[in-house]
């Protein structure tokens, strides 16, 4: 028994003798038992322990109570006797000890077991466990994973290892395999981009911590896709540009942003198609989103800009089937999109319009330049006409503002920009369709002008924010008008185009150079680039109030509170007394007590 780490409190002499067991109110004192309540009996236990492991001795100390009487290590109840024969004394000579409960000692540490010389590999101690681990393995993330974590338990089953029982899903939660309705953004966010949660609202994931990585990535990473490869297509058309001769720019600038624009949208694509085949159910709230699914025009955009900017050192001439391989996801996008603004409903374009829309509309400028640039003739004219009726539209619909709309918070300005980008394109589109810089090109070169030099007047849009992947929005607009001014200087040659288009050329470079590193900075320094994606965790259902019925009379507020809201009014009023202010507001409340409360 001295290796067990217990000590006997009271011995009997006689074989027979039985001490008698005291009572639960008895008080003992420390003193009164040999190393009960003190350090010296734990210090003790501690040296027996390291004599125990110096000569190989392997001992187990269990925390027992007062006399027990049976132990089950398996199945069947064993019984044994408290009496227990001490070091030393005969077989037949047996005494009667009680035992209590000593503290265990502490298990050493990896760092300790470094430190006392020995091998930290030997240490059998709990594990640390890592908290990116343990933030994938929350089974509140599940109804967002693509399987739901099935085939993950099933892994582990398989390995041998215990599955953890999961959690009961809640009544308002998502049920999988079925879109949420457009209705639930609208009630359960706010804001111009929705992505702001209602405080009657809850989550279906935790708001308390930092969500797995691909759940954080939005579509709109592809914005700064656009941006750089845009920069591709300018330092092409400088260095091709009978205006900018003088500048004497080498085509290898083109080369290196083209390559680096590849690399770009291969990253942010494979990032985003991991999150499609994982988090399944987070991709297709954000398609479903009514602002968030403009975005998804970005990346056919980007590979659009890498046609464009392609350097002839690579290739002079695309194979025309490019064009109508790049240009199937546009129409397929369109035909949803521009069908839901004309027919109604929540999806209606007075109720979703935001500059994001311009995205939407673009893209078929984009095409069109392209199209027109590898020869082509019907396709390009046919998506420059239906992108032109469409940014008429949304044109007239952003313009005027109606009162169902919000105003854009200060973190969404730089979206304004986006005003420029359709008209810029569509006057180089029109170009190369027509062969020449006309006065239809020219017209729509003029109004992107203008709405350039409209916002970048207002200093206010350009402070008073934070840094996010909105700022994106400043780049590929204020390329476009670059590239444009570019085109335009080539067939109205002077000092003045030349100097706007240097001009606009500086600026859109020193951007989007800017807002490159400030974003890996963000990104791998800061590392708050990619806070909690709201909008995608809203419940599929609103949590419904509880109503306490004896506070009915609250419904029609409080008669102290309309009796004040009437005195500030009438308090200012020469000849009116504070009772003839209250008695309005009195006699409104009788009037609703006789109607029912019905107003």
């Amino acid at each position: 028994m001295e290796n067990s780490g217990e000590f006997p409190v009271s011995a009997a002499k006689q074989e027979d003798e039985v001490i008698e067991i005291p009572s639960l109110l008895t008080v003992i004192s420390s003193k009164e038992i040999q190393g009960f309540d003190t350090t010296e009996g734990i210090d003790k236990i501690a040296d027996n322990r390291e004599t125990e492991v110096t000569n190989g001795i392997q001992s187990v100390s269990i925390s027992m109570p007062h006399t027990p009487r049976k132990v089950y290590f398996n199945d069947h109840p064993q019984e044994f006797s408290s009496k227990v024969v001490p070091h030393g004394s005969p077989p037949s000579e047996t005494t009667e000890a009680k035992y209590y409960s000593q503290p265990m000692p502490r298990t050493a540490t990896p760092v300790e077991v470094a430190g006392n010389g020995q091998n930290p590999a030997q240490y059998s101690g709990p594990q640390a466990r890592n908290p990116h681990v343990e933030r994938l393995k929350d089974a509140r993330f599940d109804s967002f994973k693509t399987w739901s974590g099935k085939l993950e338990r099933q892994l582990s089953h398989l390995r041998g290892k215990p599955v953890e029982p999961q959690p009961e899903r809640k009544p308002r939660d998502h049920a999988e395999g079925e879109p949420l309705p457009v209705d639930r953004y609208f009630d359960a966010l706010e804001g111009p981009e929705l992505d702001t949660l209602r405080p009657s609202e809850e989550l279906m994931l935790p708001d308390d911590k930092t969500w797995p990585f691909l759940l954080r990535f939005p579509i709109a990473s592809f914005g700064i896709c656009l941006g750089v490869s845009s920069q591709a297509i300018l330092w092409k058309t400088i260095a091709n540009s009978s205006s900018t001769t003088f500048l004497k720019v080498s085509p290898l600038v083109n080369l290196i942003l083209w390559t680096i624009s590849i690399a770009l949208v291969i990253i942010v694509a494979i990032i985003y198609s991991l999150k499609l085949i994982f988090y399944f159910e987070a991709v297709r709230r954000e398609y479903y989103h009514p602002i968030r699914v403009n975005f998804f025009f970005a990346p056919f955009i980007s590979l659009l800009f890498l046609a464009l900017g392609c350097p002839p050192s690579v290739t002079k001439d695309l194979h025309q089937s490019l064009w109508y391989i790049l240009m199937f996801p546009f129409l397929c996008l369109e035909l949803k999109i521009y069908g839901q603004w004309m027919s109604g409903g929540q999806r209606r374009l007075s109720k979703v319009a935001n500059p994001v829309n311009h995205l939407s509309v673009v893209g078929n400028f984009v095409g069109a330049l392209l199209g027109a640039s590898m020869g082509l003739k019907e396709g390009p004219i046919f998506f420059f006409a239906v992108g032109m009726a469409h940014y008429t539209v949304l044109f007239v619909t952003l313009y005027q503002r109606l009162p169902t709309n919000k105003t854009l918070p200060k973190e969404l300005h730089p979206v304004f920009f986006l005003f420029v980008a359709a008209p810029s394109v569509a006057s180089m589109a029109w170009a190369k369709i027509q062969g020449s810089f006309d006065y239809g090109s020219r017209i729509a070169y003029f109004i992107a002008i203008f709405l350039y030099f409209s916002l970048a007047v207002r200093i206010n849009f350009f402070r008073g924010f934070t840094f996010s992947l909105a700022w994106w929005a400043y780049t590929f607009p204020m390329t476009g008008a670059a590239i444009a001014t570019l085109r335009y200087s080539n067939e109205v040659t002077n000092w003045v185009t030349r100097t706007l288009a240097l001009i606009l050329t500086a600026i859109s470079t020193l951007v989007v150079t800017s807002l490159l590193v400030t974003t890996l900075l963000h990104a791998f320094v800061f590392r708050n680039l990619f806070p909690n994606d709201i909008a995608i965790a809203i419940s599929d259902r609103a949590v419904k109030p509880q109503r306490k019925k004896w506070f009915k009379h609250l419904r029609h507020g409080s008669s102290d509170a309309n009796d004040i809201e009437q005195y500030l009014k009438f308090v200012s009023t020469e000849g009116n007394d504070v009772e003839s202010s209250v008695e309005p507001s009195r006699n409104n409340n009788n009037e609703k007590e006789e109607n029912g409360g019905i107003v």
